[in-house]
């Protein structure tokens, strides 16, 4: 990654993406809300670029949906950022677990496991943000950094705040918008196609409480609509439902997460 490419995706930082079924996700506010400075963590920026030493040139960004530190700043979080077709809150505090585990912190173990296991095949990694502890990028924001990076595929990742009585994995890709993902929705549902071959693969599950089999076409989500590079959203399971909060919150199924996160990417670039 030349360091034009990396200044650009510094300098991206103004304004990220996030989807759940869950009213936390994405949310459309009423108002306005200036940013206002406040005590606590500051917003989170995308990091540089994780470097690897192999001569290779596949690019993957992963996008832990959400961030720790949200909930202490929902002035900054409630403003209203473009999407594309319309606007959203600059971004939200996830779902939760019953017992409390926030989303934002199971979307940020899951990707360090995913972002070792790329980089351990020689594949430059980048993360829309670098930390649990702070708050932000905003939906509009993260898709700059995959589209600054010309990413060869992003996946947001993310656990879903379904009905308690639902469980399983869907995997969100763009719907076709004129103008903005007419370019990328073809390869984005190619994404979309493998990364659900490599969770049902994986022993994961398509969530019982939608429809499509696992695979899910959305309109409404910033980090899909602005995305220039394929992407897609991983809803890993529903952390509203005790087994799949039981899985996503346990070591082993962080890790059988993040392997087939890792799957779907090789199987997407034919590198498997």
């Amino acid at each position: 990654m030349n360091s034009a490419v990396i200044a650009g995706l510094l300098l991206a930082g103004s304004t990220a993406a996030c989807a759940t079924s869950d009213p936390g996700a994405e949310n459309v506010v009423p108002t306005l809300s200036a940013p206002t400075a406040t005590d606590g963590p500051p917003p989170t920026t995308p990091p540089p670029p994780s470097t690897t030493t192999d001569d290779t040139d596949v690019v993957i960004v992963l996008d832990p949906g959400h961030n720790g530190a949200n909930a202490l700043h929902p002035e900054e979080t409630n403003r209203i950022v473009d999407i594309g077709n319309g606007t959203k809150a600059c971004n939200s505090t996830g779902t939760e677990t019953n017992s409390g585990i926030p989303e934002a912190q199971v979307n940020w173990e899951i990707t360090q496991l995913a972002r070792s296991a790329l980089q351990a095949r020689g594949w430059t990694v980048i993360l829309t943000r670098d930390s649990n502890d702070g708050w932000g990028p905003c939906i509009d924001q993260r898709a700059a950094v995959g589209n600054g990076a010309n990413a060869d595929a992003v996946v947001s990742i993310h656990a879903d705040g379904g009905p308690p009585e639902g469980s399983g994995f869907h995997v969100i890709v763009p719907a076709e918008l004129p103008g903005l993902t007419d370019d990328i929705v073809a390869e984005s549902a190619r994404l979309g196609d493998v990364m659900r071959s490599a969770l049902l693969d994986a022993g994961f599950t398509p969530a019982t409480y939608l429809s499509g089999g696992g695979l899910v076409v959305r309109d409404d989500l910033g980090g899909l609509n602005l995305s220039d590079v394929p992407i897609v959203f991983a809803e890993l399971g529903n952390l509203r439902n005790a087994d799949d909060a039981r899985l996503l919150t346990s070591p082993d199924g962080q890790q059988q997460a993040a392997d087939a996160i890792v799957d779907g990417l090789a199987r997407f670039l034919g590198q498997p």
